[in-house]
């Protein structure tokens, strides 16, 4: 190596980087003591004391009981995600249909009606007096509870919505009403917590299932791991062996497509389409239907269809991507503790995305409590925010019908007056520290296979741990290189973030012109980041070599790449496209096997596969996490062909073959690419170009 020492550049990114982390820390410290993840879990009655929490006087208590449900019907729920009636905490939802008129003039009715009743509730006290001050609903219906709230028990009979097995019932009031009055009210409560209600059952089907979740990962990382140890050995039979594996995969996907489509083929409502059904939050529902494995069978028909022609058209290509692919692998032997270095990355992201994840809930669960008053007719101060203690105020005189109830979570301190800004600033910093842990892998990778290369005895001359020693040369010389690049990337990735959201926001905007705009914008911001990934890439394969600093090294192998365009087309992308079959391949393998598993499919796995409410969590789950997995392993062959063929151009430059300036690169590889070259028309000139430059 020609190395440099660290640069001015480096210590003063460097020192921006610590000051963001330690800023970083002081803002989980922040969160953690103002959050309280309870907010999510457990439902809030009127007062925002939390039902069932362990250690409470509500630890008894843990579902929500609505006063009156059919004031939930009101459109002013949707907006503001409150029910206008009295909420409180039960052991348990009414049984029976009763009203305060009649359960007043039966002790034991009467005794259990108080059970759904505000504190204070006497039997000297008459039934005006109770309705009066809201201590008691004026009826109580069968109810069941649905994630931890009563709801009527409605049923249909004969076509007519029923309560309690009665289409009609007494609404304390005098008032006969019709059951189907009740189901505007309890749509729109659970329009209001359908959101919370899907999460909660995703996250009991990853609470029964988790255990199995890294059984299939733990299979992911050893089927991946035995590739890679393969791949060592038997590079050609291995590629060879994952492209067809690869086809017979997809193949065996669309047979299995089929025979669902056709299994379905005259079931009730089989022939739904995808259109008629809308959006449904269980999405088992959509593999009822053959249109869903009918588009799943067109699908991968094209998909086998385009990896099968680009197989036929770069055959040529593939038989040299072999060689260089046996040349990594020999690189790799020599510093097998690579194979396991990705294992290290993994940790370090589990690290920063937990930290994110636990930040972001403790956030979001900041704020306290807004009380605001809700009324059933004309009040001045009606939807404007109370003070609990309400009965005494006021409003309350001015408005005698009106209850200061809990509204939800805000806040008016400063701290509350920036959260927004804390959540972006944790966001940020997740994209930050994500890309300079991965940043931190790549550049470490380059220099362990550099070192390999830049031996002009191999393996006399490398490091006795090449990994290590790259390790640390990374993290003494180049903090300050790898927090600017990952930087750069965050910048891009959080504008992605941000139109993201403005596009989200501008829906339902009819304004043609904005949704090209920002349609455009995305695109372009897309590309940015793809380009960004390409020359930070290539630059910490720069700094590994020579340690030059970051901008330097990205104009250095930029402009080294572009004098190599052919054979970066060539022979670099299509080993990139190889190694991509081997990561498809792994994850059909544990997806097909997740998919057999968690679906009940095959008998073997009834009795042990977990009862779920969406078998689809684990099976994605599995799938993304597997595919996380196998680019991990794969990334150290990607990195070690994008080294070996970056210092190859770098040779070839810099070296004649000559005595005086011998070649560091093989035999081997020098046969592969420089045969490759000399098959291309334009190397001569290209060559003799580059001559002319260096002179």
């Amino acid at each position: 190596f020609n190395y440099v020492p660290v640069e001015k550049m480096n210590i003063v990114c460097c020192i921006l980087f610590i000051i963001a982390i330690l800023a970083y820390i002081a803002v989980g410290i922040l969160a953690w003591s103002q959050g309280d993840p309870r907010k999510v879990i457990y439902p809030t009655d009127s007062r925002g004391q939390f039902c069932g929490q362990a250690g409470t006087p509500l630890a008894d208590k843990p579902v929500l009981f609505y006063f009156n449900i059919m004031k939930c019907a009101s459109p002013m729920v949707l907006l503001e995600f409150q029910c206008p009636t009295t909420q409180m905490c039960v052991d348990k939802c009414p049984e029976k249909f009763m009203t305060l008129v009649k359960a007043y003039t039966n002790k034991n009715d009467f005794d259990y009606y108080k059970t759904f009743c505000k504190e204070g509730v006497t039997n000297t006290m008459g039934i005006p007096e109770i309705l009066k001050q809201g201590l008691c609903p004026a009826m109580l219906m069968p109810s069941k509870p649905f994630t931890r709230r009563c709801f009527p028990a409605l049923g249909e009979r004969g076509g007519v919505i029923t309560v309690g097995n009665n289409s009609k019932f007494d609404d304390g009031r005098g008032n006969m009403r019709d059951a189907k009055d009740l189901l505007d009210g309890v749509t729109n409560a659970t329009v209001v917590i359908e959101a919370r209600q899907v999460v909660m059952k995703i996250f009991e089907d990853f609470t029964q299932s988790w255990y199995w979740i890294l059984i299939g990962l733990v299979i992911a990382m050893l089927t991946s791991l035995l590739f890679i140890v393969l791949l060592r050995f038997l590079a050609g039979i291995m590629v060879w062996v994952m492209i067809v594996m690869v086809i017979l995969v997809i193949g065996y996907g669309i047979f299995h497509c089929y025979m669902e489509y056709a299994a379905l083929k005259g079931t009730a409502g089989s022939d739904v389409t995808l259109q008629q059904l809308g959006f449904q939050t269980d999405f088992a529902v959509y593999l009822q239907i053959r249109q869903t494995w009918l588009a799943f069978m067109i699908i991968l028909a094209i998909v086998e269809v385009i990896i099968i022609l680009l197989l036929i058209f770069l055959r040529k290509r593939i038989l040299i991507a072999i060689a260089l692919i046996k040349e990594a692998s020999r690189a790799i032997g020599h510093v097998m503790s690579s194979l396991f270095y990705p294992l290290f990355t993994f940790v370090l992201l589990a690290m920063v995305v937990a930290y994110w994840a636990v930040t972001a809930v403790f956030l979001s669960t900041s704020n306290e409590p807004i009380y605001k008053v809700f009324n059933e007719t004309a009040c001045d101060y009606s939807r404007t925010t109370c003070n609990p203690n309400y009965s005494t105020s006021l409003e309350k005189a001015r408005c005698p019908d009106s209850m200061c109830l809990f509204a939800f979570y805000g806040g008016e301190t400063a701290y509350h007056k920036y959260l927004i800004g804390l959540q972006f600033y944790n966001v940020f910093l997740f994209f930050w520290c994500a890309n300079f842990v991965t940043a931190l892998g790549q550049m470490t990778l380059a220099g362990a296979f550099a070192s390999y290369y830049w031996a002009f005895v191999k393996p006399d001359d490398m490091p006795a741990f090449p990994v290590f020693s790259s390790l640390g040369r990374s993290l003494r010389y180049h903090t300050g290189t790898l927090a600017f690049g990952s930087l750069i990337l965050s910048i891009v990735q959080i504008i992605r973030v941000l139109l993201e959201y403005l596009d989200h926001k501008l829906q339902g905007a009819q304004n043609k012109c904005t949704k090209f705009l920002l349609c455009c914008m995305k695109c372009c911001f897309w590309c940015l980041e793809k380009f960004v990934k390409f020359i930070n890439r290539n630059a910490y394969i720069i700094v590994a070599i020579y340690g030059k600093n970051f901008c330097t090294s990205a104009r250095e192998g930029f402009f080294l790449l572009m004098r190599n365009m052919v054979r970066v087309a060539v022979l670099d992308k299509v080993t990139d496209f190889l190694l991509f079959l081997g990561k498809l391949l792994i994850v059909g393998l544990v997806g097909i096997f997740a998919f057999f598993f968690f679906s009940g499919r095959v008998k073997a796995f009834e009795s042990t596969a977990p009862h779920l409410h969406y078998y689809w969590v684990p099976i994605l789950t599995v799938v993304v996490l597997s595919y996380f997995i196998a680019h991990g392993f794969f990334s150290v062959y990607a990195m070690c062909v994008d080294t070996l063929f970056l210092c190859f151009c770098e040779d070839l430059e810099r070296n004649d073959g000559s005595a005086e300036r011998p070649y560091y690169m093989s035999s081997t590889l020098h046969e592969i690419l420089w045969k490759n070259a000399a098959e291309d028309p334009s190397s001569a000139r290209q060559r003799a170009d580059e001559d002319i430059e260096l002179k």
